[in-house]
């Protein structure tokens, strides 16, 4: 094959990806994204994940509450989205009593634990924070369950099925809050 004809093919394959890489160039640096915030994510935060999941909050829980069928374990695990890595784990009970003997065990058992009301999180919001970690406890409705993939759970929906969750940022030292 005569030179010419190599060389015209491979600037016929050349230029695409070089035009590809350079627009993908250009729009990190026109985003301010950087090649090393794509490539951040949840390594190395094994440990913190399951020292998160051991904690006594997420294994109390007021009289007669029960794991949830399909909720048996602890959901511990990390995400990385738009450079913020978070760090969660957390537990879904089912509760014959009421949303207010709950929370009454909750805010006892956070207490105890040396969590905090988070002071910026609405007053009937059941939100604590501890060691850069915020504490959520969110009760769950058949529509809760539907946007999560849970579909029709009436053993969650009646008296007070709940989730408790921990988490936190694993790349940052600033505070955890509930907003």
């Amino acid at each position: 094959m005569p030179l010419w004809t190599r060389t015209t093919r491979m600037t016929r394959t050349t230029r695409p990806l070089s035009l590809l890489l350079s627009s993908v160039l250009a729009a990190g640096t026109l985003t301010g994204c950087a090649l090393l915030d794509l490539a951040e994510d949840c390594e190395g935060t094994d440990d913190r994940v399951k020292e998160m999941g051991a904690l006594d909050i997420l294994d109390s829980r007021p009289a007669g509450a029960t794991v949830a069928r399909g909720f048996e374990k602890v959901d511990a695990g990390c995400w990385a989205d738009s450079g913020d890595v978070s760090l969660y784990a957390g537990r879904t009970y089912a509760f014959p009593g009421t949303r207010a003997e709950a929370a009454a065990h909750y805010r006892t058992a956070a207490a105890r634990d040396g969590w905090r009301p988070d002071p910026e999180a609405p007053s009937d919001d059941l939100c604590y924070t501890r060691e850069k970690m915020a504490l959520r406890i969110v009760f769950l409705t058949a529509e809760l369950l539907a946007e999560d993939g849970h579909g029709s759970r009436p053993d969650l929906t009646t008296g007070a099925g709940y989730s408790i969750t921990v988490d936190s940022f694993a790349n940052s030292d600033a505070e955890a809050g509930c907003q």
